[in-house]
């Protein structure tokens, strides 16, 4: 696959992380009061401006492996989860100040090495927070670059990658609608058309399944209309996706769009993140405001990143 549209990618989830981090779990009000219009410093976190989360992290890790393994490997995969977990790498700043519950208890339950790395994310109904939603693009791009497609066999793969953390099967459809709209836009579709494409994938993959009920709302032809008020930018992995692809297909840049997410409040980072790797395979890296780009930690490793992983996925 070629680096910048991994650079696109890439440094479009990062920059809406960071867009995110300082307003993290800021209500709506309180953004539309003071909304987010460029990158910040401070706030939730206390961090320097242009400074990206968990999110980057755990995705950067992921491409990583995949890099150096030149395939997926599960084990690899974690070991790096674990080394960002203990020691703060992949890390913007050399420190890791955010993880989510049950991202922690699945590398935890990894560090004790009592269970194999895909049976280590909880299958409980309540964990289905967004942990692995925000981190499942290196797998989808992997797939997509070295198999040009994302069919059965393909989700079967993103469902696991799921579950290194997160083994719901509302997790795991999450991961796989994203990927298969993502796919879409790998393969040049627009942005209504790879929504629309990729939700018609997911029904026929999923639609028998009782956990698809889920993303009832995504299946309405008339999901785009809805009114921000009935969009969420939550913690929930349905809610995070929805307001992901409510945002992605209601603006037509890469500004507007990571500006809405992360406005939409509650975990605004993840939101702006999740809403940005989609953006940024379509918009390019070239549509990315150079003034955030300028500030966002760790640029040239970021596209460093993209540039090894280049080399395998395709």
């Amino acid at each position: 696959m070629d680096a910048k549209i991994l650079k696109g990618m890439l440094l479009g989830l990062a920059t809406g992380d960071a867009l995110g981090v300082p307003v993290e779990f800021f209500s709506r009000r309180r953004l539309k009061a003071d909304p987010v219009k460029n990158m910040r410093s401070g706030g939730s976190w206390e961090q320097d401006a242009g400074t990206w989360s968990d999110d980057t992290s755990l995705t950067i890790a992921a491409m990583e492996s995949i890099s150096r393994r030149g395939k997926i490997d599960w084990q690899d995969i974690m070991e790096n989860f674990l080394s960002w977990y203990e020691r703060g790498d992949f890390t913007a700043t050399g420190e890791r100040f955010d993880i989510g519950n049950t991202t922690r208890a699945a590398i935890v339950r990894f560090s004790r090495r009592l269970l194999p790395p895909t049976k280590c994310g909880s299958t409980d109904e309540n964990s289905n927070g967004n942990g692995s939603l925000m981190r499942i693009l290196p797998a989808t791009a992997y797939l997509f670059g070295t198999r040009g497609k994302i069919g059965v066999d393909e989700l079967k793969i993103i469902h696991e990658f799921s579950a290194l953390t997160h083994g719901h099967i509302i997790s795991q459809i999450a991961c796989g609608i994203y990927s298969l709209i993502a796919a879409h836009l790998l393969s040049g579709k627009n942005i209504s058309d790879a929504f629309k494409l990729g939700m018609n994938d997911a029904k026929n993959f999923y639609g028998t399944d009782a956990a698809f009920k889920h993303f009832s709302r995504l299946c309405d032809e008339n999901f785009a209309a809805l009114p921000e008020d009935e969009i969420y930018g939550s913690g929930y992995v349905v809610e995070a996706l929805e307001a992901a692809l409510w945002c992605l297909l209601n603006t037509n840049d890469y500004r507007t769009l990571a500006l809405k997410a992360v406005n939409l409040g509650e975990d605004t980072d993840t939101t702006a993140a999740v809403a940005g790797g989609l953006a940024g395979i379509f918009y390019g890296v070239d549509a990315i405001p150079v003034e955030w780009l300028d500030i966002l930690k760790r640029r040239d490793y970021l596209e460093k990143i993209c540039d090894n992983f280049a080399g395998i996925s395709c």
